[in-house]
């Protein structure tokens, strides 16, 4: 299972075209790779708010709903194309009047799965008025079953700990950090996450930085593909990082198998050793 992931890097631009360009190129990066996976960063179609309106005035995060069908046209197209499974990042939806952070699963075969954002930060809650979802999923694909946690997901283990009950063997973490504070709470959870489970994680976030878009003028981001820390794999958990605050892509491959054998019969078992009779877990 070859995934890659993203970190993009966000500038003003000035036309669609111009962010169907920079996707495009990524994919096909990850293509020439042939990545079975890859993943965009969260919040990565606040690109489009850089555009001038009519009025040549930027745009707020109540217009990101208008790009969602070309945003869908777009990822799905590109999938099919390539074949790929794409985690196009997150994109801000419109659903009875809320909005909703969501990533988004596209499918080879054109499929969308949907996954909203389930902990909303308060810069999310109080400036851009980001309602949370009230369900959690995993994903089925050819290569394994997936989750999708965004970002602050990923600080809080009962949610980690339902996904891998339901059976995902990798979490896809996009993120978007404006600091490295904030960077580093989530890269620390992912590796607390990566242990505590016994499942790969995949993040990565946002580079560059908006000037004219309120909240995305500061970016502070890595992507990492990370794993449990035991005999089979890296010493750090790591199998791959980027170089912080550049704009590029990381790939690596993933063994499944090597999870199944460190639940059975690794240095700790962490996953098996849970005391559910002292504390709850998903049924």
């Amino acid at each position: 299972m070859r995934v890659s992931a993203v970190q993009y890097h966000l500038h003003t631009i000035h036309s669609y075209q111009e962010f169907v360009d920079q996707v495009t190129h990524y994919v096909k990066t990850a293509q020439e790779f042939e990545a079975d996976f890859v993943l965009f960063p969260e919040f990565v179609t606040t690109q489009l708010m850089s555009i001038p309106n009519g009025k040549k005035q930027v745009q707020t995060i109540e217009d990101l709903p208008n790009y969602t069908e070309q945003y869908y046209e777009l990822f799905t197209s590109l999938a099919k194309e390539t074949g790929m499974y794409i985690i196009g990042g997150t994109h801000v939806i419109r659903k009875e009047g809320k909005l909703y952070n969501v990533a988004h699963l596209f499918y080879p075969d054109g499929q969308i799965k949907e996954q909203a954002k389930l902990h909303i930060t308060p810069t999310e809650v109080k400036e851009w008025g980001i309602t949370p979802g009230e369900s959690v999923n995993v994903f089925e694909t050819e290569k394994g079953t997936i989750g999708l946690l965004t970002c602050y997901d990923i600080e809080f283990p009962e949610i980690v700990r339902m996904v891998r009950a339901k059976g995902a063997d990798v979490i896809f973490c996009p993120s978007c950090t404006d600091d490295r504070h904030g960077f580093h709470r989530v890269r620390y959870c992912c590796h607390a996450r990566a242990v505590e489970n016994q499942v790969y994680i995949v993040t990565t976030g946002t580079v560059g930085s908006l000037p004219t878009v309120d909240f995305m003028r500061a970016n502070f981001g890595q992507a990492a593909v990370i794993t449990p820390n035991d005999i089979p794999f890296p010493p750090r958990g790591i199998l791959v990082e980027g170089e912080i605050n550049d704009d590029m892509i990381v790939t690596a491959d993933l063994d499944l198998s090597l999870l199944y054998k460190v639940r059975e019969k690794g240095s700790v078992t962490t996953w098996r050793d849970r005391r559910i009779d002292l504390y709850p877990d998903w049924k």
